[in-house]
């Protein structure tokens, strides 16, 4: 997939790098690749992309009483976390099979099948958890017409081969600002498509997540109530075994206004990285702006 931006000498030495990563990583057994991957990138490159310390700075405005014990393992345990992840990634067949033998459960399951069964269209509201593709996969396996929402990266060199990656998983995906229309016929005539919140959205609107008030994108709930459809968030939370994974199905997010839902599922979020606080992505800037006394700067 082509991509309007020039590969610079830094994007052509770090895609090299990944690729070379990548390639010695894939030549191991699944069961040895994941947990590799996980050690590589969170003791290797974590430290010298600076991800340790906005872990440190994301948990002292949130946590700031957190026991230095607990944050030195999450500095440790979140990047792990996303090595995994990598590696799931571009596992391709392998990944894919094991993610479609993964248990769905949860509240909103009745719901999501209802809304299949009928040929009816869903939003699903997606989150940097766990692993994003693995409830991809796993919905695409038990018969969900599920489409993803992704953002081209900067990089053209590592863009062309992630985007083949994560299409390897399950398709349709739409990249984000470009293929909007196409996103929405597909929903309209067949689908459930996600689409993520928990990022910063420079012009979104202000909403408590953890306290402190944070960017948050209100167009999950803004498109679930203007189709008149359901908001139901998925999460895949990665088991104790470190490769395997069971899929969340929450309720569907209540109709009243964006504001609101979007509200909900934040909390929602929250309640989920309490109860696994190494699997949200602590690495990104949620709180962009935001002064340690929750304050905006």
């Amino acid at each position: 997939m082509s991509h309007p931006l020039k590969p610079s000498l830094t994007d052509r030495l770090s895609n090299a790098a990944f690729r070379a990563v990548m390639g010695l990583a894939l030549v191991l057994p699944y069961e040895k690749r994941v947990p590799m991957m996980g050690w590589i990138v969170s003791r290797l490159i974590a430290p010298v992309a600076g991800w340790r310390r906005r872990i440190r700075e994301n948990l002292h405005l949130v946590f700031p009483d957190m026991d230095p014990a607990e944050v030195e393992r999450l500095v440790r345990a979140v990047p792990d976390n996303m090595g995994r992840s990598i590696a799931e990634t571009y596992s391709g067949d392998e990944f894919t099979r094991r993610m479609q033998a993964s248990p769905v459960e949860g509240p909103g399951l009745a719901a999501l099948e209802a809304a299949r069964d009928t040929g009816r269209a869903v939003i699903i509201a997606g989150s940097h958890f766990g692993n994003y593709d693995a409830w991809r996969a796993a919905l695409t396996g038990h018969g969900f017409p599920v489409g993803g929402v992704y953002r081209p990266m900067d990089n053209a060199l590592f863009n062309d081969h992630y985007v083949k990656a994560i299409e390897a998983i399950s398709l349709p995906l739409f990249a984000r600002g470009r293929d909007m229309r196409e996103m929405l016929r597909f929903l309209k005539k067949v689908g459930m498509v996600a689409l993520p919140f928990d990022h910063h959205f420079t012009s979104a609107p202000l909403l408590r997540f953890f306290g402190p008030p944070a960017k948050t994108a209100i167009s999950p709930a803004e498109m679930a109530l203007r189709l008149d459809v359901d908001l139901i968030p998925i999460y895949a939370i990665r088991q104790p075994d470190g490769l395997s994974f069971r899929i969340h199905v929450d309720a569907p997010v209540p109709h009243s206004d964006a504001l609101s839902m979007t509200q909900t599922l934040n909390d929602r979020l929250e309640a989920m990285i309490r109860a696994h606080m190494d699997q949200w992505l602590w690495v990104h800037r949620r709180w962009k702006g935001v002064k340690r006394d929750g304050k905006r700067g």
